[in-house]
């Protein structure tokens, strides 16, 4: 009989928060980690989503775990050995609406007592500033330089690659089927290329976080909505930064390579893992985006794919340790902006593994605990 091959450390889900992850608890020295994903590395959400770097929130403790983030992309080809096309080229926030203006001004007062540099423009300012957008029905905006955007799968491969060789080690086309509990602690898992012995499970598994988190009796709360993107064939470089309205409900960015991607939410969306597209999506964005931004109608679609927004109650993400199970970890329901956060949560769950707290960024705020009768404060600025 073939001896147990044993972890310390197993994490489900091979996306930027799982290699965040693996990355920093390897740099702590907990190399005896390995990384379980079904498919190919940042198959999921992540290497679904439009890439943005955003500081500018409507909480404040979202502010502070991606302004930390930024920090770690700054340094992310220096210290990861990754070139990422990492770009801050600022976010552009546009509001049609007088009521979520009136928010956007408490919102960059709370940003900037933070330490964040945010700007409120005027549409005349707006135009001036960007003579190639449509300000028509504009009431204000906001702009932070140092928001920005990468490439998500480079992102991943970079902390994959440091991963290994720091010593630690990457399953992919491999499937968790079990997680296995005795007397309430995780010692295991069960997954279609064997049984992996572990002291601590950390479900970073996106999309399907509550499926997993069911193997082992705890609910996460967390939902996933299919959220669609299209990209364009490459123009001249121009649109340095990303563009977003959520009263507009769209958000577009340029690659470094000239395409523009951009996307929409869809509040008919119902629950479920339905990745097919549709053309009612082009159909609805294209209408809008040429009137906003009138040097794309002649601009063809060359593809068009959906990724998942996995959803929490209030739109923050779920990190913590259970206290039903333990050993067992959880870094999920980021509501949409995973990517942009998951330095700073990769770097907090790992301190808070190895020491038993976060020494950079305070994360406790987000543990599953605060869904236990409270009032909530949801974050308002997803599209």
């Amino acid at each position: 009989m073939s001896e147990v091959k044993k972890y310390d450390i197993c994490i489900i889900g091979g996306g930027i928060t799982g290699t965040a992850l693996g990355y920093f608890l390897c740099k702590l020295g907990k190399t005896s980690v390995a990384i379980f994903e079904k498919s190919y590395l940042s198959s999921g959400s992540t290497g679904r989503c439009a890439g943005g770097i955003r500081q500018q929130w409507s909480t404040r403790p979202n502010v502070r775990l991606a302004m930390r983030s930024v920090k770690l992309f700054e340094r992310f080809k220096e210290d990861v050995g990754m070139d990422i096309e990492y770009k801050q080229g600022g976010y552009l926030v546009l509001s049609y609406i007088e009521e979520e203006a009136e928010q956007f001004e408490k919102n960059v007062k709370m940003q900037r007592e933070e330490g964040l540099n945010v700007e409120i423009l005027t549409p005349k300012q707006v135009s001036e500033r960007y003579p190639y957008i449509n300000t028509e029905g504009l009431v204000m905006a906001t702009f932070c330089q140092t928001d920005g955007h990468a490439n998500p799968h480079k992102a991943v491969i970079g902390y994959a690659q440091a991963i290994r060789r720091m010593g630690g080690h990457i399953y992919t086309y491999t499937e968790v089927k079990n997680i296995d509990v005795a007397n309430g602690k995780v010692i295991g898992i069960d997954t279609t290329a064997g049984y992996f012995a572990c002291d601590i499970v950390v479900n970073a598994s996106g999309p399907w976080s509550n499926e997993v988190s069911k193997l082992v009796g705890v609910d996460l709360m967390t939902e996933s909505y299919r959220h669609q993107i299209l990209v364009t064939e490459p123009l001249e470089n121009f649109f340095p930064m990303m563009a977003i309205s959520f009263s507009g409900n769209f958000y577009m960015r340029q690659t470094l390579h000239g395409q523009f991607i951009m996307g929409q939410g869809d509040k008919d969306e119902k629950p479920g893992l339905n990745f097919n597209v549709t053309y009612k999506f082009e159909k609805e964005l294209a209408s809008k985006m040429v009137k906003i931004f009138p040097f794309l109608k002649n601009v063809r679609i060359i593809r068009h794919w959906s990724g998942m927004y996995n959803m929490s109650p209030d739109a923050q993400p779920i990190i913590g340790a259970s206290e039903k199970v333990k050993g067992y970890y959880y870094a999920v329901g980021y509501s949409g902006h995973g990517f942009m956060v998951a330095p700073a949560v990769g770097e907090a769950l790992a301190e808070l593994i190895v020491f038993g707290k976060t020494l950079h960024t305070d994360i406790s705020y987000l543990d599953i605990k605060r869904f236990e009768g409270q009032v909530l404060e949801r974050e308002k600025n997803v599209v």
